[in-house]
């Protein structure tokens, strides 16, 4: 049974070659898009210099969720366990509690007046289970805190928490702070009377440009450290914990300053580390509790609260030790979610140990769902099994989207991680990455700060060497490059692939320096590992495509252009050189490809002769039937004429049904703006009135559509 709650935390476009003449002039010179040109930092299509980064598609942005087995069945239990609390509560004639970021039951939802010892000896707060991981991003996520929530359970006289519906109504009594005297000790409610008043403003103004109630506006001011608490209570219920976390501030100036308030202060402090909890400042939230717990060494809530604080980041051992104490047994919920989640990291540092990355993914996924949902350790683990899978851009965004904790806040935070002080192994992991796709000089510097943390560890020391190995190979090959020197440059990046055998930005650059010596074969192969390892990998994809059209592997080279045209919609040379290579593919097959055309503006339909002649060219035919007095079409057809120019590879045409009813009418098109999409003569799609965005997706689908 829990005393009065205290808050709980929740936590280039390609340019045509013009350097080889092919053999029928324009036509030829549009199937190969420079290879071999200097990149320039707005990297479109250029697909020459490798000095700039990677340039991932943008399909592959979003993280793919690689977690098995482990999902959010245990938060559902808990949620169940949650809403029969609350609904019990509130039947008993209570109010509803929330379930905090932290997963702790809803009865310390919200702070004591100022809280004493935490719970009775011999009880313990329940869990009532794990947040949800999103696994996509790599991210952990958690409901937003829900407003306006009092706290659960009634108060004693005495200033104990009795079980809802266990206490008779009475008249409410004037409880006011105690100053830690007699029985009551730190912080606890004592019945009647009132505290003594603090003379002179204490703690200032700091974050009353933040409050918006006027109560909390009032306590900023006052004297009084009840009235403080009280407002600053208020403000938690209500999830404004930034309004939360001035006011107990102010309340531990307070406690300093006056002898009176002293005894209280770790109860403010607590208080305190709750609203850092709600805010995410998981960090901050743990040096506070450490500090309650210097002060008060057996504050049980406290202890909690650092075992929760700990479980969500991961570190099992340092939750252990506050979890047991007092020789207490805790809830079996709750010792459950500890034992899985040293279960889930135990499997994943074995998994890690022998390289079975898919393991190691799965393992770490599941131990985040089991309660480490704030892990940064776990979020780099899932990282480093993300880059060993191929999957670089999901481990990018896995980082990106990590909780970012200040370890500097407690020495405890600072543990070993397979056999590297914590934030050394975070940073070595980012600099894995930052080099995988090309941020070697990011890289270099992450490496370096994982070395400054832990300067005596082999591994990390053997990371930055390898690190600035592949970074100086890579800058000497692409200083050659420029310089002509592509049989040197070549030599060079294949050094730095001795140090990174998976790095497909050196792979990719080889292949360039490869193009230039006309070595395509050699070239394509230099592709064909960047995009094993770097499946998203545009520019790579590029270079392929191009090598193949020098080889005249016409249907490969259509193969690579459609997949670009897919990832580069609107770029008009990629359209182009999927255009020409289509015609190079048919004309191999001894089709017919006279009627071909590519580009141009919107054709005018005015006879039903030229309207079947123009739907039966090969490809995609798009037909727009309009009139220009309607206001729909008036404002659709510059859209038109700009998908017109974006999809050069598809014939556009138009048709005004005022001038040409015997089409319309043919067409059985009676509401204007209506589209209709044919391919090679058969119609395969009708839009009638269609938005933008449709229209634009239409179009592109059925003009890449072979």
């Amino acid at each position: 049974m829990s005393r009065p709650g205290e808050p709980a935390g929740r936590t280039q476009r390609p340019h045509l070659d013009a350097g080889i003449e092919p053999p029928s002039g324009r036509f030829h010179s549009a199937l190969a898009l420079d290879a071999n040109k200097p990149d320039s930092k707005d990297f479109a299509l250029d697909l020459g210099s490798p000095v700039s980064p990677l340039q991932p598609r943008a399909a592959s942005a979003a993280v793919t969720n690689t977690s098995s087995s482990s999902s959010s069945s245990g938060s559902v239990t808990g949620k169940t366990r949650a809403s029969a609390a609350a609904a019990r509560n509130l039947a008993s004639g209570g109010a509803p509690g929330r379930r905090n970021h932290s997963g702790e039951l809803s009865g310390e939802s919200s702070p004591t007046a100022l809280d004493g010892r935490g719970s009775r000896p011999g009880h313990r707060w329940t869990d009532p289970g794990p947040l949800i991981y999103s696994g996509g991003g790599g991210s952990s996520s958690a409901s937003s805190p829900v407003t306006n929530v009092l706290p659960a359970g009634n108060i004693c006289p005495s200033g104990i928490i009795g079980k809802t519906g266990m206490i008779a109504q009475k008249t409410p009594r004037s409880d006011v702070l105690g100053s830690g005297s007699g029985n009551y000790g730190h912080g606890s409610i004592m019945r009647g009377g009132a505290a003594g008043a603090v003379s002179g403003k204490v703690g200032g103004e700091a974050g009353m440009g933040n409050l918006g109630d006027s109560a909390a506006r009032r306590a900023m001011a006052s004297s009084d450290l009840q009235e403080v608490t009280r407002a600053a209570n208020e403000q938690y219920k209500r999830g404004q914990f930034a309004e939360a976390l001035s006011l107990y501030d102010r309340g531990i100036a307070m406690c300093r300053h006056n002898a009176a308030y002293r005894s209280s202060l770790a109860s403010c402090r607590s208080n305190r580390a709750a609203a850092l909890m709600g805010l995410g400042r998981l960090g901050e939230a743990v040096k506070e509790c450490e500090e309650v717990v210097r002060l008060d060494p057996v504050n049980d809530r406290a202890h909690q609260r650092l075992a929760s604080l700990y479980l969500r980041l991961g570190q099992v051992d340092n939750a252990k030790r506050h979890i047991y104490f007092g020789g207490q047994q805790p809830e079996p919920f709750e010792l459950q979610k500890h034992q899985a989640v040293d279960r889930h990291l135990g499997k994943c540092m074995d998994a890690r140990k022998i390289g079975d990355w898919k393991s190691a993914l799965r393992e770490a996924d599941a131990a985040i769902a089991a309660g480490a949902d704030s892990s940064p350790l776990l979020i780099a683990s899932r990282a480093e099994a993300l880059l060993h899978l191929h999957q670089l851009d999901e481990a990018d965004s896995a980082l990106s989207s990590a909780p970012k904790f200040d370890t500097s806040f407690s020495s405890s935070l600072q543990i070993k991680f397979f056999g590297m002080l914590s934030d050394s192994y975070i940073y070595i992991v980012r600099a894995q990455v930052d080099m995988a796709l090309g941020r070697f000089e990011n890289a270099v510097a992450m490496a370096e700060k994982g070395r400054q943390i832990d300067p005596t560890n082999a591994d990390v020391t053997a990371m930055l060497n390898n690190v600035r190995s592949v970074s100086r190979a890579r800058a000497q090959g692409n200083e050659l490059f420029k310089s002509g020197y592509f049989a040197e440059a070549c030599m060079a990046y294949g050094e730095g692939l001795k140090y990174d055998p998976s790095n497909p930005v050196l792979h990719c650059n080889r292949a360039a320096c490869r193009s230039k010596l006309g070595q395509w074969e050699k070239a394509i192969e230099d592709c064909n590992e960047a995009l094993r390892i770097h499946p998203s990998y545009t520019k790579a994809l590029l270079r392929r495509a191009a090598s193949y059209v020098k080889l005249e592997r016409w249907a490969e080279a259509v193969r690579d252009y459609e997949a670009l045209r897919k990832e580069l919609p609107g770029n008009t040379e990629v359209a182009e050189a999927f255009f020409h290579a289509q015609v190079a593919l048919k004309t191999s097959r001894g089709e017919e490809v006279s009627n071909m055309k590519f580009g141009g503006e919107v054709e005018e339909i005015t006879s039903m002769e030229q309207f079947q002649a123009a739907i039966s060219l090969p490809g995609a035919s798009v037909v727009y039937f309009m009139a220009p007095s309607n206001q729909q079409c008036t404002q659709m057809s510059p859209f038109v004429d700009a998908l017109c120019t974006q999809n050069p590879s598809a014939n556009f045409l138009k048709v005004n049904v005022g001038e040409s009813p015997a089409i319309a009418k043919a067409e059985n098109v009676r509401i204007v703006p209506t589209f209709k999409i044919y391919k090679d003569g058969m119609k395969m799609k009708e839009m009638i009135c269609p938005s933008q965005k449709v229209l634009e997706v239409s179009v592109r689908h059925y003009s890449i559509l072979r």
